[in-house]
């Protein structure tokens, strides 16, 4: 990396840190100094985090502590996820670099990816009731999704012209797949990986908030029938840390295999 490129990413860092103090400085003024706001409706970012800290060791009211509820939201979010790459990824190269999966295979996809993740929710908890089983189904077609659009984008979008020189030098097709349009593929998988990760997160918390006893999610949920909206802003906050965590994995990762690849 050139000494402007690490400059310009120190400074997007610092950039970056400065807009999230200046989020909880407005959030401190509006309800502690200027208090535009009851507690009741939007508690202070002293009281959340006053909540937050009681909550990793106190049950009450929702019969689990803040770790509990982290693992149960974890253990899902990560076991749909993982289950949704491990086939996503697979079967959007698959469609994209035989045209007869294509054939096959995407008219099913497109009547599938239509439905929305969410939609799912009913019948799963009829079929599977509210186990870890459903709620990972629910996660899995959330991340299932956007990983097969964006593999198979991205082998699409591989340069004919390196698929040309491979074929001069007399590479296999299987070859050219695995030497050529996959690493040129990395960037889009990673961002489908990223999209699916957002996605897992957003489907889990809904799962769990519909039919669920354990998660995040339903403590947001319960949060808001007790009326405890700091409850709500913990979840909300430690929902956003953990997403923020996956992501910058995903992105160490990205570095780590594009640039091996390059």
């Amino acid at each position: 990396m050139t000494k402007q490129r690490k400059q310009f990413a120190f400074r997007m860092k610092v950039i970056s840190v400065c807009a999230l103090f200046g989020f909880f400085l407005i959030w401190y003024l509006v309800t502690e100094v200027w208090k535009l706001a009851p507690e009741t409706l939007l508690p202070s970012p002293l009281k959340a985090l006053e909540t937050g800290i009681g909550k990793w060791s106190i049950k009450k009211p929702d019969g689990s502590t803040l770790p509990q509820h982290i693992f149960a939201s974890l253990r899902v979010s990560l076991l749909g996820f993982c289950f949704g790459a491990v086939i996503g990824v697979p079967l959007g190269i698959l469609m994209a670099w035989w045209e007869k999966a294509d054939m096959c295979l995407k008219p099913v996809f497109d009547f599938v990816r239509t439905i929305p993740p969410i939609a799912w929710i009913p019948i799963m908890i009829i079929l599977l009731g509210i186990g870890v089983v459903a709620k990972a189904s629910i996660v899995f077609l959330s991340a299932f999704i956007p990983c097969v659009v964006n593999s198979y984008t991205g082998i699409k979008s591989t340069k004919k012209v390196h698929i040309w020189v491979g074929q001069t030098f007399g590479a296999s097709k299987t070859r050219l797949l695995f030497k050529v349009a996959i690493p040129s593929a990395l960037p889009y998988i990673f961002t489908g990986l990223k999209v699916s990760l957002n996605s897992s997160w957003g489907s889990l918390v809904a799962a769990e908030m519909l039919g669920s006893d354990s998660g995040l999610g339903y403590m947001i949920q319960l949060g808001r029938l007790l009326c405890r909206a700091d409850l709500i802003i913990v979840g909300m906050v430690v929902i956003g840390i953990m997403g923020t965590i996956l992501s910058a994995i995903l992105d160490f990762m990205e570095i780590k295999l594009v640039k091996g690849a390059m």
